[in-house]
């Protein structure tokens, strides 16, 4: 197919109407959705006007419903990294640990004041939200490791070792 001035000009037209490429190639005939995308590529088209179809089934406020499916160590992982509150500590001995007191150990055993953190476990992890955060970092390759730009935020952070004494 040869892009004709006429063709071009129909493609200028469509476009800035917001047709999707797909539904300008239909229009001009005997193109693909990839050459239109191609040719407004190089005539410098805006971007890309919103089309028709898109405004009217996107809705800003819309709530996202999620499935029944379990949800990802990850996303258990994050979704603790949002959560800044940290109940105090409640310092337990080996005898005085639960199903219902976190076992993170705090010091070095040989020392007098060593204990266990004794804060409530977050879900099915032995460790409250704090020390999950120690424990459990992301997998290598399998699972995204945090970008720089979403490391874990300052206040987080100085929260995180104000809670650890």
């Amino acid at each position: 197919m040869s892009w004709t001035e006429e063709k071009v000009a129909k493609l200028k037209e469509l476009w800035s109407k917001g047709h999707t490429a797909s539904q300008i190639a239909e229009a001009l005939g005997d193109t693909t959705r990839n050459a239109v995308i191609g040719k407004a590529h190089r005539l410098n088209l805006e971007a890309r006007a919103p089309s028709k179809q898109s405004s009217q089934t996107l809705s800003v406020n819309r709530p996202v419903r999620r499935g029944s499916a379990p949800i990802s160590r990850k996303a258990k992982f994050q979704s603790i990294l949002l959560d800044k509150n940290f109940e105090p500590e409640n310092p337990k001995s080996l005898e005085e640990l639960t199903d219902q007191t976190c076992k993170w150990p705090i010091g070095h055993p040989n020392e007098e004041k060593f204990y266990f953190c004794g804060r409530k476990p977050e879900g099915e992890f032995p460790y409250c939200k704090l020390h999950v955060l120690y424990a459990f970092q992301p997998k290598g390759t399998k699972e995204e490791v945090l970008d720089k730009e979403d490391d874990i935020p300052e206040f987080i952070e100085k929260k995180v070792k104000a809670s650890s004494g």
